[in-house]
């Protein structure tokens, strides 16, 4: 009884950021309204907010239903000449974040290893996961560090492309059978994302609907397109979630690592937009879809906000999701490698 109330508190929580943001005229209010009330009220309020992952999850495969009908193959034409483009990225901002890692090591006096992990820029849940499995990773500094990281990005990007966004689009009303039919999709992207999630694959409740409504694409399947309030609703379930991600205690971490998270995240933030304008200029994609396609943030994230401001989503798409893919084949793997010779060193000296 007192998860559904406090569900119910950050449901009232979230609509009222929904209407600040509205009201304000403020980018993606259904997303960063719930993210900024959520995370604001819980220094605030004394009550515990309980938000669950299943209805992020929910919002995600919505999401992923969207992403995938808005999807263009056409993308992948030319496609060894983008892999170099993304190749050419990723090591890019690998390299930054090293640099950002022995700047931690010497200013914020973290161990090597917590600070290299901190500023990985790959996924929140895998990074923290890696952590644990790691002895001698501050684990609480790591989530901090890629909580803010998360969140800076999400925010910050839709807020400073705000004359990018466009208006949402006109939908017809759904009948009775295209109802039906859009019950069955999200039924059919449900069962995709619990395959997904035993097969893994990254984000399994944004990517595997996204993956199984392309496959029903390339067979010419009609299929009923998701209302706003739907879309809404999901963006609400996700912002609802990322804010309160932000734990009160966190902030117990000390006043040198807080300002540390937040300065690498803001120049991580700068850094997206450098890597977004080479990108603008290379392959000549809009400003809001380069620097969406570049960004170290989700990849269920970048894709919901390329469709709301209206970039293009497959771009960014494919472009996150070669940075999922490299971030666990190959930097994951590296940073495995690099921690097992710093305690090699450590036990030497």
């Amino acid at each position: 009884m007192h998860k559904i109330q406090s569900m119910g508190i950050v449901l009232v929580i979230s609509l009222l950021g929904v209407y600040l943001f509205n009201i304000l005229h403020l980018p993606v209010p259904w997303l960063l309204g719930p993210i900024f009330t959520v995370l604001i009220s819980q220094f605030f309020i004394k009550t515990h907010l309980y938000w669950p992952s299943t209805l992020r999850n929910f919002g995600l495969i919505i999401v992923g239903i969207t992403i995938g009908q808005s999807f263009q193959l056409t993308v992948f034409s030319g496609m060894g000449w983008l892999i170099g483009i993304m190749l050419l990225l990723n090591i890019m901002i690998i390299i930054f974040s090293v640099l950002l890692a022995f700047g931690l090591v010497r200013v914020g006096e973290l161990s090597l290893k917590t600070a290299l992990t901190c500023t990985v820029p790959g996924g929140l849940s895998q990074i923290v996961a890696f952590a644990e499995e790691e002895e001698g990773i501050d684990i609480a500094i790591v989530t901090y560090f890629h909580v803010v990281r998360v969140i800076t990005i999400v925010i910050g990007i839709p807020l400073i492309l705000h004359d990018h966004a466009v208006a949402d689009k006109k939908e017809a009303m759904l009948s009775f059978s295209s109802m039906m039919a859009l019950l069955l999709l999200i039924l059919g992207s449900i069962v995709a994302a619990r395959i997904g999630k035993k097969i893994k694959i990254p984000v399994s409740s944004f990517l595997s609907p996204v993956l199984f409504v392309i496959g029903l694409q390339l067979f010419s399947i009609e299929m009923p397109e998701v209302p706003n309030l739907f879309l809404n609703m999901a963006q609400l379930m996700i912002g609802a979630y990322i804010g309160q991600l932000l734990k009160p205690n966190m902030l117990k971490l000390g006043k040198r690592v807080l300002l540390l998270g937040i300065g690498t995240a803001i120049f991580l933030l700068l850094f997206t937009f450098v890597q977004g304008w080479m990108l603008t200029q290379m392959m000549k994609y809009s400003l809001s879809t380069s620097i969406l396609s570049t960004a170290a943030g989700g990849l269920d994230q970048m894709s919901l906000l390329a469709s709301a401001i209206g970039a293009d989503v497959s771009i960014v798409t494919v472009f996150q999701m070669f940075r999922i893919l490299f971030v666990f084949i190959v930097v994951l793997p590296l940073l495995k490698v690099s921690c097992r010779y710093i305690d090699e060193r450590n036990t030497n000296t």
